[in-house]
């Protein structure tokens, strides 16, 4: 676990990022947490609705990241592929205090680095 807190603290200095989770892809246990991610508890249900929805629509292919944007912040979740069950790193970025295309882009070198 020590390696789960070490990412997570680094995503944590990310510019703008104010909580992070790392979360079970399929039951969404949090396996790590900086900060207070209470929107991460509804990330692997939201990321679950939004894969069924665009295969509906006949989107093939697996979901890679979800944004959802309110007044105040971005709530990221990003897939991370394993072998076995798929993880999901969820970000909270403040939306006055960074770029999230920047965030996004450091977001991804985080999530490598889950895999390393």
């Amino acid at each position: 676990m020590a390696l789960l807190d070490t990412v997570l603290r680094d995503v944590g200095r990310t510019p703008g990022v104010t909580a992070a989770a790392l979360l079970d892809g399929v039951t969404g246990l949090s396996y790590a947490e900086y900060g207070t991610p209470e929107p991460a508890q509804d990330a692997q249900e939201t990321a679950h609705s939004a894969t069924m929805h665009l295969n509906r629509a006949g989107f093939t292919g697996e979901l890679e990241s979800i944004v959802v944007t309110t007044a105040a912040h971005h709530h990221v979740t990003t897939r991370v592929d394993r072998q076995g069950d798929p993880l999901l790193l969820f970000a909270l970025v403040d939306r006055d205090r960074t770029n999230i295309t920047w965030a996004l882009r450091d977001l991804a070198e985080h999530t490598d680095r889950l895999l390393a």
